[in-house]
Formats: C-alpha cells, sequence, structure tokens
C-alpha cells in the first residue's frame, strides 16, 4: 500500500525544512519506505476532505489503506513500530526514546515555536522586547538541560533514534541563531542530523516543492 503525506503547497518556510511534513519525510527516508505527497493550500486545509483527516486543519496527514493519522510526532512513532531504523529492538531502549520523543515535542518545542510565533506576530508591539525576553529565557533553561545530558556523545541515548530525529527538527527553528551557537555541543548536535543521508533527501523532496511553486 502506498504511503501519502500531506504538505504546503506553498510553505511559510520558504523551504528551509521546518514545516512539520519535514519530520515524516525524514522518518520514511530513515527506514526506505517510498511515499506520495498530496500538497495542500491554506484554504484546502480547511475543507471538509482535509478535516476529516486532520481535525485542526494542519499538514502531515499520513494515509495507508484503510489508515489515517495526523500529529508529525504519532506519525514518526507509527513509522518507527513499522519498520525497522528508528526505535531500538531492546524494550527499555525502545521505551527511553520513546520518552525522548514526548521530551523534543512537549518541553524543548512549546518555548521555541512561541518565540518564531512572536517574532513574526508581535514585533510590532509594546511588549515585544519583553515577551521575547522572556521565552528565550525559557528556551536557554531548556537547552542547559538538554547540553548537559547529551554532553560530548553523538547522540541522545546510544544510537540515533526517532528521539534524535523529533529533537534535531525541533532545534533546527534556532539554527543560525546565537541561542543555538552558546551550546557547542548541541550545534553539533543539529549538524550531524543535517548530515545523515536521510535527512538530505527529505530536504531535497521538501524544498523541490517550494522552488516549482516559486518559479510557478
Amino acid at each position: 500500500m502506498t504511503i501519502t503525506i500531506t504538505a504546503f503547497e506553498r510553505s511559510p518556510d520558504r523551504g528551509k525544512g521546518l514545516a512539520r511534513d519535514m519530520r515524516v519525510r525524514w522518518a520514511l527516508e530513515e527506514v526506505g519506505q517510498p511515499y506520495d505527497v498530496r500538497l495542500v493550500s491554506f484554504k484546502t486545509m480547511r475543507e471538509p476532505a482535509h478535516l476529516a483527516l486532520q481535525p485542526f486543519g494542519q499538514i502531515p496527514t499520513y494515509e495507508e489503506g484503510d489508515l489515517a493519522l495526523f500529529e508529525s510526532g504519532a506519525i514518526v512513532f507509527h513509522i518507527g513500530e513499522r519498520h525497522a531504523g528508528l526505535l531500538p529492538d531492546d524494550a527499555n531502549a525502545r521505551a527511553r526514546a520513546l520518552t525522548w520523543m514526548f521530551a523534543a515535542l512537549n518541553t524543548v518545542e512549546p518555548p521555541i515555536f512561541d518565540r518564531a510565533l512572536a517574532m513574526i506576530l508581535e514585533r510590532d508591539k509594546p511588549w515585544y522586547d519583553h515577551r521575547l525576553s522572556a521565552v528565550e529565557d525559557s528556551i536557554r533553561k531548556r537547552l542547559t538541560d538538554l547540553s548537559r545530558r547529551l554532553g560530548d556523545a553523538d547522540w541522545l541515548d546510544g544510537a540515533f533514534s526517532a528521539g534524535d530525529l523529533l529533537m534535531v527538527s525541533v532545534l533546527l527553528r534556532l539554527k543560525g541563531s546565537a541561542i543555538l551557537e552558546e551550546y557547542p555541543n548541541l550545534s553539533a548536535y543539529v549538524a550531524r542530523g543535517e548530515a545523515r543521508p536521510a535527512y538530505k533527501r527529505a530536504f531535497a523532496a521538501q524544498l523541490a516543492v517550494f522552488t516549482a511553486a516559486s518559479a510557478g
């Protein structure tokens, strides 16, 4: 059965690989599974057919036969459960990988995403500087803890896993910022993720969509 995911027809990240379909593309590339992509506009995302797949009108969605999923973390977990390459065989190591998946999405990502939204939506507000400072302090607290835990290891818990895939995806929102550069081991960690052949294939695929849309 062919896997079909959805992605932005015109991604607001301008081809930087920050939209959440990138996480699913990367996971599928890591496990060697082919997939199709159905591009959706912002208008299409609010129409009944898409809302039946994603009740919050977002991307990505995942369809395989009679299975339909939403939420990038859940999709990555499903891919890891079905195919070797993202979750360890050892039960305890598998549970730890799942813990890091939750940590990436529930602990590390929220303040990072809040910063991105503030920089887009609140820049002209009188409280912007205070808001940005508070959010960045929260980010630094999370990164300090994460940096200490990672230390000089290549990955969070031995071999690369879905936990690393999601954590690197989250940290990529800070790429090139002074905040990430304050933590050399995290900067190197992100670079290792980007260097993986599966990541490069996924990035090239999503960038091709943006390039085609821009040319049109």
